[in-house]
């Protein structure tokens, strides 16, 4: 399965997409969140993030959240 979907980090043309709400944006931006679950590096955008937080700062998983 080398198919990507939008909750992996790196798109096919090296942008990065939001795993909760699927935002777009170019490259790696400073400002997001980045969580490793089961060995998959994912990006959340400063909004999914802040809604978040507690559960990022608890390590859990985001299909907890």
């Amino acid at each position: 399965m080398d198919q990507k979907t939008h909750e992996q980090a790196e798109l096919a043309d090296g942008d990065t997409a939001c795993a909760g709400c699927g935002a777009v944006t170019e490259g790696s931006p400073p400002t997001w969140t980045c969580s490793v679950e089961n060995g998959e590096r994912r990006y959340f955008c400063d909004g999914c993030a802040r809604e978040n937080i507690r559960a990022i700062e608890g390590r859990l998983d985001s299909s907890w959240w």
